[in-house]
């Protein structure tokens, strides 16, 4: 599901990308107006690529990358969905930061290492991420806001069976949408 999802952002962007009002024919500097971008690139180079570049993903992305200097990544124990004390101030800033910006929206993916079977470690994973987003509907954050899934063991941030890289894959992260 998340894929489709996924899929469907990724299409809707480039829709959006390629509804510009720059004519596809004419030279950066012949054309005369017509792009919905800031000026700042008018006349620097001829290439048709700094008409482009002044789509303005940043303004978004000022707060689509989420509250600077608040980690992302909340690591659970072997075979545990509790979020440990340690981890409270990381969840406070995250609930700020969607209290203050309503209209955003994050996805919480839980993870697990490789040991146990496929459904246990799916069930396992949607556990931890609804272990985060039930913190920070305790904060106040919407569920609106919220999402959560559940990767399993299918996508490990350290490949490999060692203790050490197995802690590092029993994880939830956020990811602003």
């Amino acid at each position: 599901m998340f894929k489709k999802i996924s899929l469907a952002l990724a299409i809707t962007a480039l829709i959006a990308g390629c509804s510009s009002g720059v004519k596809v024919n004419d030279t950066a500097g012949t054309n005369s107006g017509t792009s919905t971008g800031s000026s700042a690139g008018a006349g620097t180079s001829g290439s048709s690529q700094s008409s482009v570049a002044p789509v303005d993903l940043s303004a978004s992305s000022n707060t689509a990358a989420g509250p600077v200097g608040v980690a992302r990544i909340v690591y659970f124990d072997f075979d545990s969905y509790v979020v440990k004390p340690e981890f409270q101030s990381l969840i406070d800033g995250h609930a700020r930061f969607l209290q203050a910006n309503s209209s955003r929206r994050i996805a919480i993916e839980g993870h697990t290492d490789d040991v146990g079977g496929r459904e246990y470690n799916l069930a396992l994973g949607q556990k931890r991420a609804e272990a985060v987003r039930r913190a920070l509907g305790l904060l106040g954050v919407r569920d609106s806001q919220v999402e959560a899934v559940s990767f399993g063991k299918e996508k490990p941030a350290v490949p490999g069976s060692s203790e050490s890289a197995r802690s590092e894959n029993r994880r939830a992260e956020i990811s602003y949408r």
